[in-house]
């Protein structure tokens, strides 16, 4: 199983705006996320789309291209967590002031083959049930259960 991790730090923007982007792309598989990332119209969806390819691209360099393709390639586990937020301060009248909390965030992306693997037994079970399907015969009836059926529909 290869697994292959990419992390950006010190993004720009509240977690909470990137958590409803990255709720869309959780669990999907590697070139599906991207082209959901690619066509979505949020701030937060272009870091998130850059960071899910480099996590790609990590897993294709360890391993070499021959072995690994994108598209088996699953995200597994996606998290997004709070960073250092940057204080600001805003004038107002009678000499306060009113403090601006510049929000920052760090994304984690961790993709595997798992869903390579998932594929590969899904289409082992449907080969397998067509066989058994096709297997089942089902069994002649009797002459006598025919003759006895026409009777007692009389």
């Amino acid at each position: 199983m290869i697994e292959a991790v990419s992390r950006a730090k010190h993004l720009r923007g509240s977690a909470r705006k990137m958590r409803r982007v990255a709720d869309l792309v959780r669990g999907k598989m590697v070139p599906e996320a991207l082209d959901i990332l690619k066509f979505c119209p949020k701030r937060a969806a272009r870091p998130l789309y850059k960071t899910v390819k480099s996590a790609a691209s990590n897993a294709i360099s360890e391993k070499g291209s021959a072995k690994v393709k994108a598209e088996d390639m699953r995200i597994i586990e996606l998290s997004v967590d709070g960073g250092p937020i940057i204080p600001r301060i805003r004038f107002i009248g009678m000499g306060r002031v009113y403090r601006i909390r510049k929000r920052t965030c760090h994304l984690t992306v961790k993709i595997s083959d798992e869903g390579r693997a998932e594929l590969r037994e899904q289409t082992r079970t449907k080969k397998k049930s067509k066989v058994k399907a096709e297997a089942k015969v089902e069994p002649k009836a009797d002459a006598k259960d025919v003759t006895q059926d026409k009777s007692s529909e009389e």
